[in-house]
């Protein structure tokens, strides 16, 4: 495996996760590992839903550090354990992010979209009265508003993860029927000094590719993009770094030689 760095974690710290933290260390481990990077979700102002309750997605930022920090040193020189983030962008909460961030020293910052226009996209509701195709260009118009709103990240997560779940999922969905507001996200987050993560857990859902889609990587690219990291977005040991290997095809395919990994927010690249 040539990507040793899993930099999309969650927890029991996390409200759609129940394995404990330290089950997911040893995992990690016993993987082989070199590093990996807890990033909890962290969602202010989510909509209460059957599905996710009042406070779903609201992190106990302290106790989460207390015991990343705890497990940090118990297993410190056999595996590097990162305290990350991943923050769920809406607009209109800029500034409590703002605030948010600074309060504490995360080595890494994932922005994400599990919401378009305050509507969870993984609802049945959120597609209601539209096309997938109408649907998909919302979200992703939402994400460039996101970007132009607030830009304390290091990547945007899993660019297109609106196509999880869809009608027709992925079946339909072609970088070419948005291409005009893709180009506008990567020119933004390139200009900005953004990178953009390679979620390898549209494999689970059974998608035709990762996020994102191999084109966006590449276009990315193309643009002058360098700063890739990657993350199985994994919510239980059974997780942890499913997909790598074709993950590492994929960058290789599109020209890079190197991911992206992050400590104390700076930027250091891997050989591939």
């Amino acid at each position: 495996m040539l990507i040793l760095s899993d930099y999309h974690l969650h927890s029991s710290f996390s409200g759609d996760s129940d394995t404990p933290m330290e089950d997911m260390i040893l995992r990690a481990i016993e993987l082989g590992l070199e590093r990996i990077c807890f990033t909890e979700h962290m969602d202010f102002d989510y909509p209460v839903t059957q599905s996710a309750p009042r406070d779903f997605f609201l992190l106990n930022t302290d106790s989460y550090l207390y015991d990343l920090i705890r497990l940090r040193e118990k297993y410190r020189g056999q595996i590097a354990v990162l305290f990350g983030i991943e923050l769920g962008l809406q607009p209109h909460l800029a500034k409590v992010h703002a605030k948010y961030i600074k309060e504490y020293d995360f080595d890494f910052v994932i922005a994400s979209s599990h919401l378009c226009n305050g509507e969870d996209v993984y609802l049945s509701s959120f597609y209601e009265g539209k096309s997938d195709k109408e649907a998909y260009r919302e979200y992703f118009e939402s994400i460039l508003e996101n970007i132009r709103k607030f830009t304390n990240f290091d990547v945007y997560g899993h660019l297109d993860y609106v196509v999880r779940y869809g009608r027709s999922m992925d079946r339909d969905y072609f970088y070419e029927d948005y291409s005009d507001v893709f180009e506008e996200i990567l020119k933004l987050l390139i200009d900005k000094g953004k990178g953009i993560e390679l979620n390898t857990r549209g494999t689970k859902y059974g998608l035709k590719e990762l996020h994102p889609a191999t084109k966006i990587i590449k276009r990315y690219r193309e643009l002058g993009g360098e700063i890739i990291t990657v993350g199985s977005d994994g919510h239980s040991s059974a997780d942890i770094s499913q997909g790598f290997e074709l993950a590492g095809e994929v960058l290789k395919e599109c020209g890079y030689r190197y991911y992206a990994v992050f400590e104390k927010r700076v930027v250091s690249f891997l050989r591939l």
